[in-house]
């Protein structure tokens, strides 16, 4: 059952709760971060095995994968499973391949030529959730890019299952991203092996890939601490849909439970104009979760989401706004007028037919997003995640003679003299 709250009522303190998701109020989380990535850089693969065994319960010997063994697992799998990985796989690499784009240089000024030029970040380190429930589309999401952007070395690290080993889909995704190695660790500690390095699994130079509130906390730490990079805040996932009068409120209830399956943590939000919409949508649910296999998981991120009575969709785009969501879903019929509106999100599902369940895994937008209100100033994982961008410059001696004076004379009132003469010894 959704808590409901009228728009108009919600106080400034009301705003702040509501909008507030996977806080840490006490620092325990990151207490314990920070206690498993000393631990990582003090013992390397024997911290991560005993890691292993405590939260995966297998003790693992070797914890690398090879070709023959990802091989193997890869043809396990039936012909169904693979031909939807390679339907996925193929419209993720049509949708990020139009974002390898080289820009034109520009001439500032006569004989003053600037560019930029894009390079591949050398080492990539992809974090693929485990848990209890093992994600290939996730791979796919990040290793498709990485792929484009032309990274020479791209690090896995996923969770073991029971059996010490990865699931046939993942080891499928693998063989389709031509990825010959994953490791078999999760967490927070395969975070802090990607970031240090250890004698088993690479030192990358960026991290990306959603988690828990244990691997988000540890890829923020990290970043601060060592010289490695990381994707964006991505951690439990949420939803918030706007509806209407028109919306269908069967499709709402499945498109929330569909969030909160996730996990416990997750969360799933209503905005709508229609009471009897939220109504409808109260009992759709009821009905919907009793026939989840991860019903149980689902009923508590459902008792932790809520729904927002209001006016207008101008109120609905406002609230929104301010909770920036990963997904946004817009079920109304008349959606285009809205869509200049929107300002925060990490990505849109606009109509009546559109779930979020689409770009999960196969509409070929990227599905790691930013979550917990960083979609005001992150953008999802795309084919620029995966690139530095480089200026460069080339000055001819009729663009020295039209640009000097004016770097001479600034460089002076700042009181750089050694700039200034970089510049007055050439043109002497």
């Amino acid at each position: 059952m959704l808590t409901t709250y009228p728009y108009q009522a919600l106080t400034a303190s009301d705003f702040e709760r509501l909008l507030a998701r996977n806080t840490d109020p006490s620092n325990a989380i990151q207490q314990s971060v920070i206690a498993i990535i000393d631990e990582v850089k003090a013992n390397g693969d024997t911290a991560l095995r005993d890691y292993t065994e405590k939260f995966d319960g297998v003790r693992l010997e070797n914890l690398t994968l090879t070709a023959d063994e990802i091989g193997a697992l890869a043809s396990s799998i039936g012909r169904d499973q693979q031909r939807a990985l390679e339907i996925a796989f193929a419209n993720i690499h049509r949708f990020h391949e139009t974002q390898l784009r080289k820009e034109r240089s520009v001439e500032t000024m006569p004989g003053v030529k600037c560019w930029r030029e894009p390079r591949p970040i050398e080492k990539v380190g992809l974090y693929i959730p485990g848990g209890s429930a093992v994600l290939p589309s996730t791979l796919l999401m990040l290793g498709v890019p990485a792929r484009i952007a032309g990274c020479k070395e791209i690090v896995v690290c996923s969770p073991p299952q029971a059996n010490g080993s990865i699931n046939g889909y993942v080891a499928y995704c693998l063989h389709l991203l031509r990825i010959n190695t994953v490791y078999l660790v999760g967490g927070a500690q395969a975070v802090a092996a990607m970031a240090y390095g250890t004698a088993s699994v690479p030192r990358v130079d960026k991290i990306f890939g959603p988690g828990n509130q244990y691997v988000t906390k540890a890829k923020s730490l990290v970043q601060s601490l060592s010289h490695v990079s990381i994707d964006m805040p991505a951690g439990p996932s949420e939803v918030l849909i706007i509806a209407d009068g028109t919306a269908n409120p069967q499709y709402i209830a499945a498109d929330l439970l569909a969030q909160a399956e996730h996990g416990a943590d997750s969360q799933a939000v209503l905005v709508c104009t229609d009471q009897r919409i939220i109504d409808e949508v109260q009992l759709a649910l009821d009905t919907q979760i009793t026939a989840l296999p991860r019903k149980d998981v689902a009923a508590k991120a459902i008792a932790k989401s809520y729904a927002i009575q209001c006016n207008t969709l101008d109120e609905a785009i406002a609230f929104s706004n301010r909770y920036a969501p990963e997904h946004l879903i817009i079920q109304t019929d008349d959606w285009e007028p809205l869509l200049r509106k929107i300002s925060n999100a990490g990505s849109v599902f606009v109509g009546h037919l559109t779930p979020e369940s689409v770009g999960d895994y196969a509409s070929g937008t990227n599905h790691t997003l930013p979550t917990s209100g960083f979609a005001r100033s992150y953008s999802g994982v795309s084919v620029d995640s995966f690139l530095k961008k480089i200026t460069f410059q080339h000055i001819t001696p009729e663009g020295l003679r039209n640009i000097g004076p004016t770097v001479e004379i600034l460089a002076e009132l700042e009181g750089l003299q050694a700039h200034k003469n970089a510049v007055s010894v050439r043109l002497r």
